[in-house]
């Protein structure tokens, strides 16, 4: 299997398949479906495993009951159909997204899955390139797809550039990046934003880590003005994990290869997945 597919998911009759007309990303099928909420995420043990499924759930289950929205399935039903679906991408991994409903058909939920494609290892051994830009999301807190839709035009002149992520900048402050959180090591201190930014999976994970190596952690959005103290940064999300990044805005960060804190986070980072990740069958 190479493809995406997507599905809609209720309690009856169960998983219908969709098709649509642009397939060709998970961000396309996101802006053909009803507004509302989503989370992605990849699987592991040969689609038999998640990290952190449950937070991923909430996601879309949390803030649906605070609206009064009833799901179309239940968090346990859609485990269920999740683990079905995937059976068919082994024995490889896939790349998972699931949305819910808040325009029409409030609270239908729909799957969509394409095989996970890996990032070059080297990515990870010589970082990446990222860029600034002003934008802000309705709500940080809120995973809506209608950011998805309102930042098109800036992935897609990222992507041209050649820049790996976009970091959304507000009042000259780095807050986090288009699909991950930002970091960075200043002054032997890692320094994130805490507040105006959607709290990632893979960033809960990660600070945790932080906090056992006793790296001290910074909860503030990085001034601009910062920039040329900085040792390292990397980025995170849960479909690649930790990123080290090594150019800004055109100039090199630190010494312009991935640093000591860096890249010691990637390797806790992939322990703690090898140890944590749990069954996506409930």
């Amino acid at each position: 299997m190479n493809n995406l597919h997507v599905w809609k998911i209720s309690s009856s009759p169960g998983c219908e398949s969709l098709e649509l007309p642009d397939l060709s990303s998970l961000d396309s099928v996101s802006r053909q479906l009803p507004e509302g909420l989503y989370s992605t995420f990849r699987t592991y043990g040969r689609c038999a495993r998640a990290l952190d499924l449950k937070h991923h759930l909430g996601r879309l289950y949390l803030p649906a009951a605070e609206r009064g929205v009833e799901p179309s399935v239940s968090a346990r039903e859609l485990r269920e159909a999740l683990a079905g679906l995937l059976e068919a991408y082994r024995p490889g991994e896939a790349r998972v997204r699931i949305s819910l409903s808040l325009a029409e058909s409030p609270g239908q939920v729909f799957a969509m899955i394409e095989p996970l494609k890996m990032l070059d290892e080297t990515v990870y051994q010589r970082g990446v390139r990222v860029a600034t830009f002003h934008t802000e999301r309705a709500n940080p807190r809120i995973k809506s797809t209608s950011f998805i839709q309102k930042s098109d035009q800036e992935r897609k002149s990222l992507a041209q550039s050649g820049i790996f992520e976009g970091l959304i900048v507000q009042n000259r402050r780095i807050y986090e990046g288009l699909t991950s959180n930002f970091y960075a090591v200043r002054s032997g201190a890692l320094v994130t934003a805490q507040n105006g930014i959607l709290l990632g999976v893979t960033r809960r994970i990660v600070l945790r880590q932080a906090r056992k190596f006793g790296l001290k952690i910074e909860y503030r959005p990085l001034p601009v003005d910062e920039l040329p103290g900085v040792d390292e940064a990397f980025i995170t999300s849960s479909s690649r994990g930790l990123v080290p990044v090594v150019e800004l805005d055109g100039k090199p960060v630190g010494e312009g290869h991935p640093g000591l804190w860096t890249k010691r986070l990637i390797t806790a980072y992939a322990g703690y997945v090898e140890q944590k990740s749990e069954p996506i069958r409930p």
